[in-house]
């Protein structure tokens, strides 16, 4: 995940389901919202980022386990909302820092993250 778009994806065996769920602030929203005032803008990214880890959120409540991986630090944002929120008080949640990764990178990270857990619960 990184700040634009997160890529959940549910574990299974085969073949992983990838949802793509992304931030209403474009690029072109910050450049527009930069030329009138820098306060502006960071209130405008806040407020969307918030919007953005609210949605994220709701997918995330449905599961007990969850790994949060990417190059920046939205993940890191996005755990410290969770924590902060009793709803997410039961869901084992890690997070990882890795490189920008392809698809089938992502998938192989997931598969490799959620065996080895499974593992480790028996």
């Amino acid at each position: 995940m990184d700040h634009s778009h997160a890529h959940i994806m549910e574990f299974t065996m085969d073949p992983i389901k990838t949802t793509v769920v992304s931030s209403d602030f474009t690029h072109p929203d910050k450049e527009n919202t930069l030329e009138r005032s820098e306060s502006q803008m960071h209130h405008k990214e806040q407020h969307l980022n918030a919007e953005y880890y609210k949605k994220i959120g709701e997918i995330i409540r449905r599961y007990e386990v969850v790994i949060l991986f990417g190059p920046t630090s939205a993940k890191v944002e996005l755990y410290n909302t969770l924590k902060a929120n009793h709803l997410f008080s039961k869901i084992k949640i890690q997070v990882e820092q890795t490189d920008k990764m392809t698809e089938n990178q992502q998938h192989a990270f997931v598969k490799h993250y959620f065996s080895k857990h499974l593992s480790n619960l028996n």
